[in-house]
């Protein structure tokens, strides 16, 4: 647990008032109104008041006696009464949406829209002195209830009555930006009374007005904040479950996140507004365990007692890991009882403790021992258990990411977690995908939609570069899961079992006689051989046949097939060797490639690397990076190239050392020493290239607790350059390595083009040691196969070699499933690196 410190709960918890924007203030009293109701509002004000001539000429604000008073709207999706969400900026206490004007209404946005009416007698109006404005806005707001105000503010800004102008009669647009400013600046509830005062002085229904007005994805979102929250929900539900097909993601959101008494107000909503049992209309349109899941959940019945028994804490980690991984089979029943009924307190100690007794995330036995639809809610369940805003900023990414953006989903996230958790999502969004959900929001959407988004997002985190309490808990659980978690580390190509070397040699020498070359024979060979093999068939071809292997395979192919058979023929240092030749040589220098294979190689790989340099081109390599790079970034190169890395255990003593050394070289320590500039840069250099991974993983952790800082974050604020990529290649490999190589082969296929070099690289390199954990991390982390990504960006005979070096699921064994035209492998665990996992804080624990 992270200690009480700054920023910190004595709990560990990260304490922090969430609803983002308060009610708007009433100015009624300061003007000296009373608080009357609508009916007597109507009954004592004239027309003549009417801010606007055209608003004058409405049969809305008729004297009283005209229209019978209609009685107060009530929260309905039929018929309005959905609320808005908004937020406060993250930094300085500022706002992130200014709360609503003092209730009687912004005359000034109302002056702006009277001038739009277009007849002469508006524009005569709108040309008096501001002073006289403000006189007759000030005599009007005291003989108004605020919400009467608002309501008809509402109505001036939007759906204008046809009237005669100088062109006859017609009916004029809504003033867009002006709704938008007024509904995304008041409370839910404030919006529901809104509603209820505007049917009460017009008879009409403000929804239904808004859904004539406006169109579109604007419209979607503002008739969405109009509905209480439970009404909208309801609507959500039933637009997922009616007509033709389920949208399963829809239900599995929405049940998978309510707390016990949103659920219950939910069913109550549903029931009111479509007159039908919600739970009878899901049984009807599910099967199977989703359902059974489904229904659990409809319950709200979920445990709510903070204070955890440590004895059921073991016993339910032990009855999921004897459900699951120790069964042959799975008992459903038994996940949908503990994950459905348990507290999220005590469930989080109990994933802890699965992950203490199986080596492995209860994620990962979720995705090898269930599947389809019921897979997916389950690990919905466990991450919100774990951490609903880290849940909602993952939906919010996949919904704008790539090609088209998923608006309904964009839409009901920002609705209805404005008003509770957005800035946690703020916060665990920019921590996860290093950019603000402000930013995306801006270059995913355009017009007066993306304008309402963002209010709702509030600031923009990227502009104002802090960094938050909540993403340091993140940041720390992280670490903490990264000291824990330990899977074992796994390449896709393994020996063959019955190797023949000399056969080989002969399939490889027939494939390349004569007239063309049987590639797709070469590959299969090559591909299905470990690298010691392979340097026995090169042996064996010589011994057969006088010829050069390498040779002959370099002159029958081409291009990137050639480049990535070659590659697999060299031992692992002789290629990295070559790899980082090229990077040197030339005119100018390849940093990236510099960065990737000396930043995460061993002491063992980096010695090999070295001697292989040497033999090659006669040089060493410490003298070539020393010749043709500069400054700090030449001195990390040379401190990583003489592999001395501590190999050790943590040592928690040298950690809080090291941490205050790393927090003062970035200058976020409270306390500083008195060493120099230079003198405190060689120490944290020194501490990032020789401590060993379990120490730098307790040091990363102890600079958090000092600083609330995640060091990654600091370096990048704090740094620029190669400097920065080197360090920040350094803390993912530590952090997650298998997780870090996952990122560097989506970054090489997605966008226009395909990074040939950096994927093939990283497929030769990888292919015996860990490839399979990185096609895990690869699926956790972008939601697709690499298989399928290889094969859509990359397709030719290079594809086919790539995917015999990571092949399909029959090779995988048990656990093993398809997704997206690949595999998803799962892990056994042993000793080995480690999985990057959601976080998550236990409660009090009682014995």
């Amino acid at each position: 647990m992270l200690p009480q410190g700054k920023g910190v709960s004595a709990g560990g918890g990260w304490q922090r008032d969430q609803v983002t924007v308060p009610p708007s203030p009433s100015n009624c009293q300061e003007n000296g109104g009373d608080d009357i109701s609508a009916a007597e509002m109507q009954s004592r004000c004239h027309p003549a008041p009417c801010v606007s001539p055209r608003l004058a000429r409405s049969p809305r604000c008729a004297p009283a006696g005209s229209r019978p008073p209609v009685p107060p709207h009530r929260g309905h999706p039929k018929s309005g009464g959905r609320g808005w969400r908004g937020g406060w900026l993250g930094e300085g206490g500022s706002m992130a949406l200014t709360p609503g004007p003092a209730a009687g209404g912004d005359w000034r946005v109302l002056g702006d829209v009277v001038p739009r009416g277009g007849s002469s007698r508006t524009a005569r109006a709108s040309a008096r002195p501001r002073e006289r404005q403000e006189r007759a806005a000030g005599a009007w707001s005291r003989c108004l209830t605020p919400q009467a105000l608002e309501a008809l503010l509402l109505r001036a800004l939007g759906p204008v009555i046809p009237g005669p102008t100088s062109h006859g009669t017609q009916r004029k647009g809504s003033d867009k930006e002006a709704i938008l400013d007024l509904i995304t600046s008041r409370s839910n509830k404030q919006r529901v009374e809104i509603c209820q005062a505007y049917k009460s002085l017009y008879g009409k229904d403000l929804i239904a007005d808004l859904k004539y007005e406006l169109t579109g994805k604007f419209e979607r979102l503002i008739v969405s904040l109009m509905r209480p929250p439970a009404y909208s929900d309801a609507k959500e539900i039933k637009d997922a479950i009616g007509g033709l097909g389920t949208d399963e993601k829809c239900l599995i959101e929405i049940l998978a996140s309510r707390t016990n008494q949103e659920i219950h107000d939910l069913v109550a909503a549903y029931k009111d507004a479509y007159e039908r049992d919600l739970e009878a209309d899901i049984v009807g349109d599910t099967s199977g365990h989703f359902k059974k899941m489904l229904v659990v959940l409809l319950q709200g019945a979920r445990e709510e007692d903070d204070v955890v028994s440590e004895d059921l804490v073991e016993q339910d980690a032990k009855d999921l890991l004897e459900a699951g991984e120790l069964k042959w089979g799975t008992d459903e029943a038994q996940f949908i009882y503990i994950l459905g009924r348990r507290s999220k307190q005590h469930l989080r100690m109990v994933f802890n403790e699965y992950l203490k007794i199986s080596g492995k995330p209860i994620e990962r036995s979720i995705k090898g021992e269930l599947s389809g639809d019921f897979e997916k809610l389950m690990l919905a369940v466990v991450k919100c258990i774990r951490s609903t805003a880290e849940y909602f900023a993952e939906r919010l990414y996949k919904a704008m990411k790539g090609l088209g953006t998923r608006d309904n989903t964009l839409i009901r996230i920002m609705v209805s977690r404005s008003e509770i958790d957005m800035l946690d999502i703020r916060e665990v969004f920019r921590t996860k995908y290093e950019k603000s959900l402000h930013n995306m929001i801006k270059e995913d959407t355009s017009g007066e939609y993306k304008k309402a988004l963002l209010k709702l997002c509030g600031g923009d985190d990227d502009a104002a570069g802090e960094f938050f309490p909540e993403a340091a808990q993140v940041a720390y659980q992280m670490w903490e899961h990264s000291a824990l978690a330990k899977v074992k580390l796994q390449g896709t190509v393994q020996p063959a079992a019955s190797f023949n070397d000399d056969g080989d040699a002969q399939v490889l020498r027939k494939a390349m006689k004569g007239l063309g070359t049987d590639e797709g024979a070469i590959i299969d060979v090559v591909t299905k051989r470990s690298n010691a093999q392979r340097q026995q068939i090169i042996k064996a071809y010589k011994a057969h046949y006088g010829r050069d292997l390498m040779a002959d395979l370099k002159s029958e192919l081409s291009g990137s097939l050639a480049k990535l058979i070659l590659g697999l023929m060299l031992t692992p240092a002789q290629y990295d060797a070559k790899q980082l030749r090229k990077a040197v040589e030339g005119a100018g220098t390849d940093e990236s490639v510099l960065i990737e294979i000396m930043a995460t190689r061993n002491n063992q790989e980096i010695a090999a690397i070295n001697e292989a340099y040497q033999q090659a081109y006669h040089k060493r390599l410490e003298d070539d990076l020393s010749s043709d790079t500069s400054g700090h970034f030449k001195r990390i190169l040379v401190s990583l190239a003489l592999g001395n890395r501590d190999e050790g255990p943590e040592n928690l003593t040298q950690a809080h050392e090291d941490a205050k050394v790393v927090a003062e070289t970035l200058k976020l320590a409270d306390v500083s020493s008195n060493d120099s500039s230079d003198s405190l840069e060689t120490r944290f250099l020194s501490i990032l290239c020789t401590r060993s991974y379990p120490q730098l993983r307790r040091v990363f952790q102890e600079f958090i607790k000092m600083t609330n800082h995640d060091v990654e974050h600091a370096i990048k604020k704090r740094m620029s350059g190669d400097v920065r990529d080197a360090f920040v290649a350094i803390v993912r490999s530590v952090k997650n390595k298998p997780a870090f190589f996952a990122d560097k082969l989506y970054k090489s296929m997605k966008g226009a083009g395909t990074d040939e070099r950096t994927l093939t690289r990283i497929m030769i390199s990888r292919s015996e040691i860990d490839l399979l954990n990185i096609r895990a991390e690869f699926v956790d982390l972008f939601d697709k196969s690499l298989h399928h990504m290889i094969e859509v960006r990359a397709p030719g005979h290079p594809s086919q070699a790539r995917h015999h070096l990571q092949p399909g699921p029959r090779a995988l064994g048990r656990g093993s499933r398809t997704r997206g035209g690949g595999a998803e492998p799962a892990l056994p665990p042993a000793e080995g690196h480690l999985r990057r996992l959601p976080h998550g804080s236990a409660g009090p624990v009682r014995r």
